[in-house]
């Protein structure tokens, strides 16, 4: 597989906006309600959403008979997700929720293979369990401190197998529409998933955002929002799924690091050690493979 110059670099910063975004999210939900913090980013994402496509005029409608289909992609790219991350994070620190959150290449492989009879070459496999073991590596030192974090430690894992299930399903969508049509209406539905549990369950700790959580929610609202999470479902419809997975492993590499960097958090070498096993998991799919020979199929 060859990705295009301009998927190249939507990848690189798709994985840049996403990677620093871990602690980024971290540091804003410490003492303020997580589903708030999540409800105030999609409010402030989606009227940009709105503005881009109005300025590459793309549709705003989807056909009624999509609708149902629509609403699946939902629950499953977004719905799950943006729900058990953000409660997440705050029992987990930010680079291990990453890592978690990033078992999805894992998930897809098997569900894909399982579910939908993908039939994956040697290498991509290769690929899958070189980013198990990164996984593994970067969790090392952390396994005794999760298993007093249960709750935290399975919500990001069924976030995490159920966006694989999306990532399969977007790459097979029979809805006639932009990705960033797509995108908009999914936020949309999510928007108002979230308000409601706000509502519901942190109504009575509302408060105002402090500048530095501002600083958190308007990067979330722009760079998650209004940019990584229409790119990343335009790679997951464009790519087949395995690829585009594998390709964001850098993503929770990046969220250690970073964390480490800002949060003060500890590295050692089965975090080195799993860098190399990422990159291993990305080049199996994005490394382009051998044209067949003239006459054979």
């Amino acid at each position: 597989m060859r990705l295009s110059r301009q998927q190249l670099i939507l990848l690189v910063l798709l994985t840049l906006v996403w990677g620093f975004n871990w602690p980024i999210m971290k540091f804003g939900v410490t003492g303020f309600p997580p589903l708030t913090f999540r409800t105030i980013c999609m409010w402030l994402g989606l009227p940009v959403m709105a503005a881009l496509m109005v300025w590459r005029r793309e549709p705003f409608t989807i056909a009624r008979a999509h609708w149902r289909e629509l609403a699946v992609l939902m629950v499953f790219n977004m719905f799950f997700w943006h729900t058990l991350a953000i409660l997440a994070i705050q029992s987990l620190s930010s680079g291990r929720a990453a890592i978690l959150g990033y078992t999805m290449p894992v998930f897809s492989a098997v569900i894909g293979a399982i579910w939908f009879g993908q039939r994956l070459i040697p290498r991509a496999w290769v690929g899958v369990a070189a980013a198990a073991l990164g996984v593994v590596l970067l969790l090392w030192h952390e396994f005794i401190t999760l298993s007093g974090r249960p709750l935290g430690v399975a919500m990001m894992l069924v976030a995490a197998a159920t966006w694989a299930i999306g990532t399969q399903l977007m790459r097979r969508t029979r809805i006639d529409a932009p990705t960033l049509t797509i995108s908009f209406w999914m936020t949309v539905l999510t928007t108002l998933w979230m308000s409601l549990l706000s509502v519901l369950f942190e109504r009575g700790a509302w408060m105002a955002p402090n500048p530095a959580q501002w600083g958190a929610i308007v990067y979330n609202a722009l760079g998650v929002f209004a940019f990584a999470q229409v790119v990343w479902l335009m790679l997951a419809r464009e790519l087949p799924p395995i690829a585009s997975s594998l390709s964001v492993m850098m993503i929770p590499v990046l969220g250690v690091f970073s964390g480490a960097w800002w949060l003060g958090e500890v590295l050692h070498w089965q975090d080195w050690a799993a860098v190399v096993l990422v990159m291993l998991a990305i080049l199996t799919v994005l490394w382009p493979q051998k044209a067949a020979a003239p006459g054979v199929h």
